[in-house]
Order: C-alpha cells, then structure tokens, then sequence
C-alpha cells in the first residue's frame, strides 16, 4: 500500500477521503503533492466499493491556496510541461467515473480555487474564501480554470475573478454560482456526508454515464489547457513571471509595469 506525506487517504461507508494535509502553508501544493493525489484519486475512482471522492484541505485555515510559491525556482519542482501535473490531475478528476466534492472550509485560493471550481460539487463552510492571484504573482491557469470557470459562472464573472483577483465570501460565491451549498463551520463535515449519502443511494451507472455527458460540453478545453502549458512553461522562464514569485517572498507589491511593452 503506497503511503503518502503530503495528504491523508480514507475510505469510509463507500466514499473515499483525500484531504491535503500542508496546513502549515495554507494546503499549497508542491509536485509530489500533485503526484499524490492523482495517486489516490486513480486509487478511489476505479475502485468498484467507492461511489463519491470528497477533496479536502487539513485543519481549519484553507482547503488549498495553489502552488506553493517556494518550492517554485524558474519552475514549480514536479514533473509535468510547468512543472507540476495539473494537466493530469485535471483530467483525472473529470475523468474517474463518479462525483467529486471540494470541501472547503477556510481559503480556496490559485489553484485551490481551480480545484473547487472543477469538482463536481462544492460544499462551503461559512468561513470559506474563494478567488484567484495568478496575475498577482505572474502566473495564471489557461486551461479549465479560466475557461471552464466561464462556464460555471459566467464570462463576465470569470473576467472579474481573474483580471481583479479579488476575495470572495462563501455567500459570494454560492450567489454566483461556484458553491452548491454553504453552512456553518461545524457543520460542514455533516453536509458533506449527508450529500455523500444521497449519491450512493443513486445508480452508479447512472451517474457515470451523467458524468460523461455533462464533461462532453467542455472537453474542448484539454486542447486549450495542452497549448496553455506549454505557454505558461515558456511565461514562468521570464523575468515579468520572476518578479511575481519573487516580489511574493519578499512580501512587496511586484513591479508588474516595468514589463509592459
């Protein structure tokens, strides 16, 4: 049995668990953390005894707030055209044949918020915040982040996600369309069950094949994030793209305007 560091697995009355267990940088994912959830969502989604995958994030503060910004040197430290697998971990999660739950209690931020965005549901604590920062650091998701996220909520509410890179309250977000449900803290786990309980009562088959045909609509965009990557991968070798990591670590607005030609 593959034992993991960077996350924590569960199997529990048909659903299965993967929690991101880095609290102690706000559940910001590096390349083996990436590596092991795809791990684990291979591990759940094919396995005949589970019928719902619940994400999560560990302790109280974020579900994940995105690629950890120090363990990025040029590049993020996986594998993968940018550096981490998210090509892969994005597919795979629209790919395993059952529903995926983002539950969010604290910041889905980056690429935390691109999670959330691609589950198929998402359960939010009232404490949860949501939005993006990629032009804030030099980086941006040109793949299902943005363009599937157009979908959910809009263009003109992507635009604004994206082009602002504001915060947004768990009522914010349910308003607009990117949480299915929002309850108090301590009841979040209970909501998440309780929905986890209703699938499983469902016909897998079903829900397989509603799946599908859902991810039929917008599985144009894995040509979009393919040519994005390699983009970004190019973007990240930069000196504008630098000044956002660095500008982040050193804890400054980044000079953004000196690149603009």
């Amino acid at each position: 049995m593959k034992q993991y560091e960077d996350i924590l697995y569960e199997e529990d009355n048909g659903a299965a668990f993967i929690t991101i267990n880095r609290p102690e940088v706000y559940n910001a994912f590096r390349g083996q953390t990436v590596d092991e959830i795809i791990h684990a969502l291979n591990r759940s989604g094919w396995n005949d005894e589970i019928g719902v995958i619940v994400l999560a994030g560990a302790g109280d503060k974020a579900f994940c707030t995105g690629g950890d910004q120090k363990a990025k040197k040029g590049q993020y430290d996986g594998r993968g055209i940018a550096g981490l697998p998210m090509e892969e971990l994005h597919a795979l999660m629209r790919g395993v044949p059952k529903p995926v739950i983002a539950k969010v209690q604290g910041y889905a931020i980056g690429g935390g918020n691109v999670l959330a965005t691609i589950c198929d549901f998402t359960i939010a604590a009232d404490t949860a915040v949501f939005g993006q920062v990629g032009p804030k650091v030099g980086s941006v998701d040109p793949g299902f982040g943005t363009a599937y996220l157009a979908h959910v909520v809009g263009e003109k509410r992507a635009r604004e996600i994206w082009y602002l890179c504001r915060k947004y309250s768990a009522e914010e977000a349910l308003a607009m369309g990117l949480v299915n449900r929002v309850v108090p803290r301590d009841e979040l786990d209970a909501e998440v069950r309780r929905w986890c309980d209703e699938i499983l009562e469902k016909s897998p088959t079903a829900i397989s094949i509603a799946k599908r045909s859902f991810n039929a609509d917008t599985d144009h965009i894995y040509g979009i994030a393919a040519q994005g990557f390699q983009t970004l991968k190019l973007f990240y070798e930069t000196d504008e793209s630098k000044e956002g990591v660095i500008a982040f670590n050193e804890k400054r607005k980044p000079d953004f305007r000196k690149f603009a030609k």
